[in-house]
């Protein structure tokens, strides 16, 4: 029985399976101080360094689990605190703009929640305002946030789309990620040339028309 569970356990991981829409987070997961995770996730990757038979003595490694641990909190995966949240302000759209605004080619890394290794791609985004306009730059910011965090790339594009319709109080959102995902091309079948995309279109962006404008402006760089 337990060596079916495991083997559930990597198949589940290799199909990119995720369970939630939220990120699956514990009631006390903000209990603990960032100083204290910090500390907890060193003692815990020197073991694992202990495990696999590395030196820690040695100049190049000894400084290893600090840095890993530093990482994880301050970095790479600071997108789980809702500390984080990007402060958001919206601008009157003045200029009475009603059509299509896309930001494109939005390079992010984020991490894949099966094997913790990196998902390195580009969000694509579209709206048109319902007489407010956010800065270019926080569509930037709430990409960083929602990857920043160990993250399944469907989930990610929901994340991103979802917010998006709630500061921008409208329904007219259109999110595009293409991205590849290093456990798909450094471990497993090892496949180094393909990339995975995903899409979330909601309001406006359901009429096939304004889909296809928003996937032109889109492709025009490539």
């Amino acid at each position: 029985m337990e060596k079916e569970l495991k083997i559930q356990i990597d198949e589940m991981g290799d199909q990119h399976v995720m369970t939630s829409i939220e990120t699956p987070m514990r009631p006390d997961a903000f209990h603990l101080s960032d100083d204290e995770k910090i500390e907890k996730i060193e003692s815990h990757f020197a073991a694992i360094m202990d495990i696999l038979g590395l030196d820690r003595n040695d100049d190049s490694l000894s400084g290893t689990p600090h840095r890993v641990a530093k990482m994880y909190v301050k970095e790479i995966f600071s997108g789980l605190n809702p500390a984080q949240r990007p402060d958001i302000k919206l601008f009157e759209n003045k200029y009475q703009y009603r059509e299509m605004l896309v930001e494109k080619n939005i390079t992010f890394y984020s991490n894949c929640e099966h094997h913790f290794v990196p998902i390195i791609g580009k969000a694509h985004i579209g709206y048109i305002s319902n007489g407010q306009v956010i800065g270019l730059s926080k569509l930037n910011r709430i990409v960083q946030y929602f990857a920043k965090r160990p993250q399944v790339q469907e989930r990610l594009t929901i994340q991103i789309a979802e917010e998006l319709k709630k500061i921008l109080k409208t329904d007219d959102v259109a999110v595009l990620i293409d991205a590849v995902h290093l456990c798909v091309s450094s471990r497993g079948v090892q496949d180094i040339n393909s990339s995975t995309v995903t899409s979330a279109f909601h309001g406006a962006f359901l009429d096939e028309a304004k889909r296809n404008e928003f996937l032109r402006y889109v492709q025009l760089r490539d």
